[in-house]
């Protein structure tokens, strides 16, 4: 038996819907084969966009896109990427695969998929590689409205308004690919690009520092005491692995119940994690007015056998889908710091909701919960206390339940995971009478996923659950994500 204990009077703000965010970046097939199939592909498309793709983005309600990475937005240079294709540059994408990217999918290209999704840009700048009058270009190219060379270039490449985009990171991984530098240093170099960054008319930007890798908490420390006043917010990236070295991060599929548990703790780091680079936050800006974004976070496994290493294509198993639920439900309960995550990335890399081949396209099980788990968008937290036993093999225990909750219009969610692999668990929920519930479920075997064959795994509506005298008990199957909606 476990119990979830909601108490509406107490919350800890409005979950922002940008936690839900997605990652998209110039790596392997998020970009070419993924979301861009081109305009003369057989694939139904819209200016090249992917049209199967885009409706399965905006069913989740996706509310931001990061782009063009990653590593990739250091050695990224906006102007080889307008203008007419053919005369677009050529380069060699040397952090992944060596392939040859031609650059036929730009800025342009990029906005309009975030128009035809209907979320917001968030442009990753070049800092590593880049100028300040790079950036500070870029921004007035997609910003301003004045009559400038700039501008007129944006004109004659097809675009008379400006887009006005809003979420600006000023360099990605500063202290490894995006330049491995200092704190110090980069601190001084963030003060100077950001700077150059205008604002223009109604266009106000909001300005994202390059945080701390993991548990870099000196990095954290450095930056917020040195350029906190001139950001918005700061980001923080951590993957989960299954095995301990980059080298042997262990197989997506075809993995036991001890790889599973481990996983899954590693997974709950993220509140340590959080809580911790939140306390030096809190140290420079005890207003909380810097925001934390967590724009790289998932699952991270061995490649495919067989596929490009650079290209970091994986399948995806109900053991991903509980990263999603746990994860998710600590930035829920963080919505006081977290404003917003990128789950990386979106299609075809790493913890991707959706792979395609050719004219396919799965859903995995990790786009399944960010589908259980839209009603938080925008919804005012509610403070959420889960009893629970353990489950887990040997040093590798957590407890078994994992939950979230939040409120809107009248209407409470509760999104909760039964994280044992094999045990059903029965839960109480209390603190709220009962009166009109729906439970909303994906349910598998720790190993399932979907493939292009055969997709067992989605959502589907249940009714394993009981209300005496107002009280909900729940029966969560193993290895499960329910969204749980009460009125």
């Amino acid at each position: 038996m476990a119990s979830i204990t909601l108490n509406p009077a107490r919350s800890k703000g409005v979950i922002s819907k940008n936690i839900y965010g997605h990652f998209s970046e110039h790596l392997g097939r998020c970009i070419y084969q993924g979301f861009f199939v081109g305009k003369d592909s057989p694939i139904p498309n819209v200016n090249g966009i992917r049209k199967d793709l885009v409706e399965a983005m905006k069913k989740i309600r996706m509310p931001v896109l990061r782009w063009p990475g990653g590593c990739f937005a250091d050695e990224y240079h906006w102007e080889d990427g307008v203008g007419p294709q053919e005369n677009r540059k050529r380069m060699v994408n040397t952090n992944w695969g060596g392939v040859v990217e031609d650059n036929s999918f730009g800025t342009h290209e990029f906005l309009e998929l975030c128009e035809q999704i209907g979320c917001e840009p968030y442009i990753n700048a070049n800092v590593g590689s880049g100028t300040v009058r790079e950036m500070a270009e870029w921004v007035e190219y997609l910003n301003s409205e004045g009559d400038s060379t700039v501008v007129r270039r944006r004109w004659a490449n097809g675009r008379k308004e400006p887009w006005g985009v809003k979420y600006w990171g000023v360099g990605n991984e500063s202290w490894g690919c995006g330049g491995h530098m200092r704190p110090e240093y980069y601190a001084d170099e963030y003060r100077r690009y950001q700077t150059y960054c205008r604002n223009y008319g109604k266009h106000r930007l909001y300005r994202i520092a390059c945080g701390p890798n993991v548990a870099d908490y000196n990095w954290m420390d450095v930056l917020m005491q040195r350029a906190a006043s001139h950001m918005d917010a700061i980001t923080l990236h951590y993957y989960t692995l299954c095995d301990d070295t980059w080298d042997h991060k262990g197989p997506a599929t075809g993995f036991t119940a001890a790889d599973f548990y481990k996983t899954l703790v590693r997974a709950s780091r993220m509140e340590e994690l959080v809580i911790r680079h939140s306390a030096i936050m809190d140290k420079y800006d005890p207003a909380r007015r810097v925001g934390l974004i967590v724009d790289e976070w998932g699952a991270w496994y061995d490649v495919e056998p067989g596929t490009n290493p650079g290209f970091l294509y994986q399948q995806n198993t109900m053991r991903d889908a509980m990263v999603a639920a746990i994860t998710l439900n600590i930035f829920n309960q963080h919505c006081d710091r977290v404003v917003m995550a990128n789950l990386a990335q979106t299609v075809n890399v790493l913890q991707a909701v959706a792979l395609t081949e050719g004219d396919r396209l799965v859903l995995t099980p990790t786009y399944h919960v960010f589908d259980l788990y839209k009603a938080h968008q925008d919804a005012k937290e509610v403070d959420c206390f889960v009893q629970a036993d353990s489950v887990g093999e040997g040093e590798w225990q957590m407890p078994q339940l994992t939950a979230s909750a939040s409120e809107k219009d009248g209407v409470i969610t509760v999104t909760a995971a039964n994280l044992a692999a094999d045990k059903p668990v029965s839960v109480s929920i209390d603190g709220v009478t009962a009166g009109e519930v729906s439970v909303r479920i994906l349910k598998g075997e720790m190993g399932q996923y979907n493939d292009f064959d055969h997709s067992p795994l989605s959502v589907k509506d249940y009714d394993g659950f009981t209300i005496a005298g107002g009280k909900l008990t729940v029966e969560l199957p193993a290895c499960c994500v329910a969204e749980i909606t009460i009125k």
